[in-house]
């Protein structure tokens, strides 16, 4: 009983949408204990490429066999269109990408297929949701978007819609990926003035917070300037492995190597917080910056709510 009230009575729950695999997987697994119901049939993740909804699934559903993924695992035929033309679904569970499914089978017959695996009491999680749901006509009962933020909610016939959902997600992870890239790109900078390397990473909205244990004594304005020095040159950004990308010609570790603008000239209004901030709780000092339009530096103001 306490399960089906907490349910019904979510708006919309919103998280840091992290970066790095090992983040976004415990996210994952996190929202499938506190929103996921064992009734549900049809969940819908909306998000561009790249934003980590793969990975958010996979913790989720550990098991679920993802029909395409990142590392290019393409699964064909299709178990959903396979078992809906055999009239016999055996897994309780299926995955499909819509955006790629879109370039090998039609939109009516994708949505015709999820119908019968719902009517046959089976799960469906349907990536890129907000392209199927006008064929669907049927809004999912758990929706999840991802951009600079992860948003769950469980629509009902007031919405939301998936449309909107998607204008929030896809409009936000720019926003993501200039952070992250800045956030690589103090990193850097702090390597080659020698200093102390973060601990830890964190999040703050429309920025980052690199932790440290000791209070550094490294000047806030200097590594500012140089920063915004590199951001000018407009230096390339690309993906190098699992592990690395490239900024210009310098090689760095990178937990999320997907995740990053292509040139840093793409960063806009980066700035530091001048002031190292202490959390008595971890007992470590934080190093904040941030991106996007000129924003108050007053701390407690920084995770100001709403989407904007």
């Amino acid at each position: 009983m306490v399960i089906a009230i907490t349910h019904e009575s979510l708006m919309y729950a919103v998280y840091f949408a992290p970066r790095g695999k090992k983040r976004l997987l415990s996210l994952g697994y996190l929202l499938g204990q506190r929103h996921l119901s064992p009734l549900d049939r049809l969940i819908g993740v909306i998000g561009d490429a790249g934003a980590g909804k793969s990975l958010l699934i996979k913790g989720m559903f550990p098991g679920l066999e993802l029909t395409n993924d990142d590392a290019g695992i393409n699964i064909r035929p299709l178990p959903l269109l396979t078992h809906a033309e055999e009239g016999e679904f055996s897994d309780h569970s299926y995955h499909v990408d819509i955006r790629f499914e879109l370039a090998f089978t039609p939109a009516y017959r994708l949505a015709e297929a999820i119908k019968q695996a719902m009517a046959k009491k089976r799960r469906v999680v349907v990536e890129h949701f907000e392209l199927i749901y006008p064929l669907l006509e049927i809004n999912a009962e758990l929706l999840l978007g991802i951009g600079e933020e992860v948003i769950v909610t469980r629509p009902s016939i007031f919405g939301p819609p998936p449309d909107e959902m998607a204008g929030i997600v896809f409009k936000s992870l720019k926003l993501r990926r200039m952070a992250h890239t800045a956030e690589d790109l103090t990193g850097m900078v702090l390597s080659e003035m020698g200093e102390q390397e973060p601990v830890a990473h964190d999040d703050v909205k429309h920025g980052f917070v690199l932790e440290f244990p000791m209070k550094p004594d490294f000047d806030l304005e200097l590594l500012e300037k140089q920063v915004g020095q590199y951001i000018k040159e407009g230096l390339a950004v690309s993906f190098f492995d699992d592990d690395h990308i490239t900024i210009g010609q310098k090689k760095l570790a990178c937990t999320g190597p997907r995740l990053h603008i292509n040139n840093t000239a793409e960063i806009e209004g980066f700035h530091l917080v001048k002031e190292f901030i202490f959390d008595p709780l971890s007992g470590h000092y934080l190093l904040v910056g941030l991106i996007g339009k000129e924003r108050s530096t007053e701390i407690g103001a920084l995770n100001n709510l709403g989407f904007g």
